[in-house]
């Protein structure tokens, strides 16, 4: 019937070449990976100047100090916190509700 060599060799088979399978796949999907990789970095290199501009945060020009001064000309005293709706309220009725007390402020 069976001998103790024929299921060493079917356990070799059932095993083994998954196993193979696995390294081989792994192999070939790594390289897909690393190519894309690769390709992003290519394009990045290719982009436009004025794009890359906007992009590249090193390149552009300092904008704090434009966010700053455009920050000191608001005026920050008279400003009003206006709750929104809850999610369980109905939107167009709760602005309505806000629309007439803000009126009857004015």
């Amino acid at each position: 019937m069976f001998s103790i060599k024929a299921l060493q060799k079917n356990k070799t088979v059932r095993y083994g070449v998954p196993m193979l399978l696995l390294v081989i796949g792994g192999s070939f999907g790594l390289r897909e990976f690393t190519q894309i990789r690769y390709d992003s970095q290519k394009i990045k290199r290719k982009l436009d100047p004025s794009l890359e501009a906007k992009v590249n945060i090193e390149k552009q020009p300092v904008i704090l100090e434009e966010e700053y001064e455009k920050m000191r000309e608001l005026n920050l005293e008279e400003w009003k916190n206006i709750r929104g709706p809850r999610p369980w309220e109905d939107s167009r009725e709760y602005q309505e509700q806000q629309r007439s007390k803000q009126n009857k402020k004015d």
